[in-house]
């Protein structure tokens, strides 16, 4: 089953840096706005690399965003910025926030160390969401020119009784790394070195099968890219230690070879720290979108009910209340409440399976963007028309605003149905969640050689 392993993390060297100014949101949650804080931050910030900024005659010169990630890493890490941990280690990682929208407070544990790539086919990682072209292409780029990876994937286990969390927290002192990051999230690290400890961890994860909640595209990618390295580098990397196979006091777990895992964050499904948020759609560019013609072909499928026109939480509001499927059409001719006509719509989604028939958005994709607005897999794959954004604030204010056409505004997923959904060998549309708060990119980072 779950493979992981310890290794020789590259981090920001705290007497060079502040740890605040130069770690980053994942690459694809960072607006432009926020690249231009991060560039102004630091000259030393994570974004020059996973995100950089193109500039003039990049093309003339031969360089691109991706030539100067790799010279950026090699000269930081030359340079004393970025320092490598001297013996193999795993970082016990928390997450304190406020819930969004709510007075709650949570706190989610996990930890980050190697985890080794499996085909999904193998049954031992399983994707519960459909991936996008465009960032698979980006993050191969990245990875091929710098040969590290900055960014955590997020990774589930099933652990009820809390065992793992056991050995990386009891008796914990303070914490060796801790900042608080721009939504006011504290993020701490502990670094974990005693062989006994990593070889528990190790052992408690052997029987684990692993659901990917966060960085689909960076797993495939490193999928990917591992199988056009294999063997090439076998043994030459892996971290110190004796490559035995047996766990014991004295010798860590070691990976095959370093192209084979990948560094990533492991969180136990069954804890009451995992939120899930929603992710909302924003069609736009359709032509000749008439929201009257759209609403009565919707009938067919969906009651359609008017709605008072009001301020996004006010709808929010309103669909959270909604015991059943329901999602919310915001246009610029009124807004609506879409509940299903059962025998309709199981006779639209007759070859999609039963556990996701009932899911908001699979009716949405399937039915609304799909069969009556014509935005096939391929466009949504492309993103042609469609926007995904966190914000429902944002989201209704494109249309109000005339930027789209219609935004349709939905309930999260919840982990009961994402868990059926991943182990069952199904997966759902694009971006169908969005777990909060985001890990940090650059508290640690992997590098291949």
């Amino acid at each position: 089953m779950a493979r992981i392993y310890p290794f020789r993390a590259w981090h920001y060297n705290p007497s060079a840096v502040r740890l605040d100014d130069v770690v980053t949101q994942p690459y694809d949650k960072i607006t432009p706005a926020m690249q231009q804080g991060y560039y102004q931050r630091s000259p030393y910030n994570l974004v020059r690399i996973i995100l950089g900024l193109p500039e003039l005659f990049d093309a003339e010169r031969g360089e691109s965003v991706y030539t100067r990630a790799a010279r950026d890493f090699k000269a930081w890490r030359e340079q004393g910025v970025l320092t490598q941990e001297k013996e193999p280690c795993v970082f016990a990682y928390s997450q304190r926030f406020k819930v969004p929208d709510s007075d709650e407070v949570k706190e989610r544990r996990g930890f980050i160390a190697l985890g080794k790539l499996h085909d999904y086919s193998e049954g031992v990682v399983f994707r519960h969401e459909q991936t996008l072209s465009k960032p698979k292409s980006d993050r191969l780029n990245l990875l091929k020119a710098t040969r590290a990876h900055f960014g955590q994937i997020f990774m589930l286990y099933s652990d009820p009784g809390g065992t793992v969390e056991g050995i990386l927290y009891d008796g914990a002192s303070a914490a060796d790394a801790e900042l608080t990051d721009e939504y006011g999230v504290l993020h701490r690290i502990w670094r974990i070195a005693d062989p006994a400890a990593i070889n528990m961890l190790t052992t408690a994860m052997a029987d684990k099968k692993l659901i990917i909640a966060d960085g689909h595209h960076r797993y495939e990618t490193a999928l990917n890219y591992s199988k056009e390295h294999a063997g090439e580098h076998a043994g030459k990397h892996a971290t110190e230690g004796a490559p035995k196979p047996e766990y014991s006091a004295n010798h860590l777990p070691q990976p095959v070879y370093c192209e084979a895992a990948a560094m990533m964050t492991f969180v136990n499904m069954d804890s009451d720290g995992l939120v899930i948020l929603p992710t909302h759609r924003v069609v736009h560019s359709l032509e000749n979108f008439d929201p009257t013609a759209f609403c009565a072909a919707a009938q067919e499928y969906f009651t359609v009910d008017p709605l008072p026109e009001g301020e996004a939480s006010n709808l929010i509001e309103k669909l959270k209340a909604e015991s059943g499927t329901a999602f919310i059409a915001v246009t610029r001719g009124g807004d609506f409440l879409l509940r299903p006509k059962p025998d309709k719509v199981a006779a639209a989604l007759v070859r999609v399976p039963e556990r996701q028939r009932q899911l908001d958005l699979t009716q949405l994709h399937s039915i609304i963007l799909d069969l009556l607005l014509g935005l096939d897999a391929e466009k949504v794959r492309e993103q042609t028309n469609l926007r995904y954004l966190r914000n429902a604030g944002e989201a209704v204010d494109q249309v109000r605003r005339g930027e789209a056409d219609v935004t349709f505004l939905t309930n999260p997923v919840t982990m009961e149905q994402l868990r059926e959904v991943a182990f069952a060998g199904d997966v759902m549309p694009q971006k169908s969640t969005d777990f909060y708060p985001k890990l940090l990119s650059g508290l640690t980072i992997y590098a291949l050689e």
